[in-house]
């Protein structure tokens, strides 16, 4: 029994030290692909770290977990009124539990919505919507379109 308790809490942790690995570790993208540096004049994301960026390559939306985050975005669109790009959200199954879980792919289109001043900063606006919708499969339980509130 006790070796096995052990086991549990070695899987444990070396799943939580992956989490954390794969949600603070990236490729360095090249020149070109590198999210534009925000202007005052067009409203920013805000991420879990409180940073405010335009145009970004990847986005956790899981802040806590990590277990689902947008990545290779590609924007066609950044204005006042509305963002969108196109993706893959990677999402965990958690199945049987988050730290064993396999993540998986699905394409997806990005809409940024619902411009705002910041509160932390008054004079930038932010995004304070984004809705994801799943052109063929999704994660299991998620509609074809779901859209969430950003944090502020």
């Amino acid at each position: 029994m006790r070796a096995s308790v052990v086991g549990t809490t070695i899987t444990l942790a070396a799943g939580a030290l992956l989490t954390a690995a794969m949600t603070t570790a990236s490729a360095s993208p090249p020149d070109s692909a590198a999210p534009h540096h925000p202007r005052a004049d067009r409203p920013v994301l805000v991420d879990c770290l409180w940073q405010r960026t335009v145009r970004p390559i990847d986005f956790i939306l899981a802040c806590g977990d990590g277990n689902s985050r947008l990545t290779g975005l590609r924007w066609s669109e950044w204005s006042p009124g509305e963002a969108t790009a196109v993706g893959v959200n990677v999402v965990n199954d958690c199945e049987p539990y988050c730290a064993a879980g396999t993540f998986h792919a699905y394409p997806v289109t990005v809409r940024l919505g619902g411009a705002k001043p910041w509160k932390e900063h008054p004079g930038v606006e932010r995004y304070t919507e984004i809705s994801l919708t799943y052109p063929g499969d999704r994660p299991e339980g998620y509609q074809r379109v779901m859209t969430y509130p950003l944090w502020d």
